[in-house]
């Protein structure tokens, strides 16, 4: 459906900006989105004026620094991330681990701050990049977590890769064990997301019924033995739940 008012329709000039797509062409521009010329001009100055993109004579529009200044005031803002930075920091320094905070907004997952406690990076998803929707243990401690109705179509829209990675052949298979995951309040993945990496995470709450971010950690292979999976996942476990607490949520695993 084509956006049906001025708002919308800059936000889709936004929402054009992806990692494979870095920079855009008023042409391109036009191409995708139908927009007329004068009103694609008039949206990108606009857009130029508050910051929010920039262009080089004979060059395409690139997002512009304001993206950094708001980037900079939701870092100072944002209550799940003052609330959680402090687990970050104490979970990071038991485990040689990159411990991380993702929000979820939209159908999208997105590490929003993390601490590294090792030299090499055990994680593909830095601050910043949306990670897969249906891989890993951050992903799953969203699903398990949704209202049925949301969830469902979700499983439909990713079936194959669900499947692919042993959670169920059908909806109601995958249903039932994502069921386990919530009993348990805690998602456990290996080398799904990234090869030689143990993914563990819980959903973080606000007010609201369904989850709005996850608390997780990934850490070696190599160091993750059943008794450190244990252990981490307890931790993991209770720090999304101060988390959440904070935030005025509540954990509704089922019993």
């Amino acid at each position: 459906m084509a956006p049906s008012n001025s708002a919308d329709r800059i936000l889709s000039i936004l929402s054009l900006f992806t990692e494979e797509r870095l920079e855009w062409t008023p042409e391109a521009m036009m191409e995708a989105l139908g927009y007329s010329r004068p009103t694609l001009y008039r949206y990108l100055k606009s857009l130029k004026e508050a910051g929010l993109l920039v262009s080089m004579p004979n060059s395409g529009f690139t997002l512009g620094p304001r993206v950094v200044e708001l980037d900079f005031l939701m870092r100072k803002s944002d209550p799940l991330i003052l609330h959680g930075e402090p687990h970050l920091e104490r979970l990071s320094s038991a485990w040689p681990c990159s411990a991380l905070l993702v929000r979820w907004y939209g159908n999208k997952l997105l590490c929003v701050s993390s601490r590294r406690s090792t030299r090499d990076n055990i994680t593909s998803y830095p601050r910043g990049r949306p990670m897969p929707l249906a891989r890993g243990a951050i992903s799953r401690a969203i699903l398990a977590f949704l209202p049925r109705r949301q969830l469902l179509p979700m499983i439909e829209e990713n079936l194959a890769e669900l499947s692919r990675i042993g959670l169920g052949d059908t909806a109601e298979a995958i249903t039932a064990n994502l069921r386990q995951i919530r009993r348990k309040g805690v998602a456990v993945a290996h080398g799904e997301v990234t090869p030689g990496v143990v993914g563990i995470a819980a959903p973080v709450f606000d007010a609201g019924q369904a989850p709005i971010a996850t608390f997780s950690i990934t850490i070696s292979a190599d160091l993750a033995n059943d008794q450190t999976i244990s252990e981490i996942s307890s931790t993991v476990l209770a720090s999304a739940n101060e988390i959440s607490s904070k935030l005025g949520g509540r954990h509704d695993a089922e019993t």
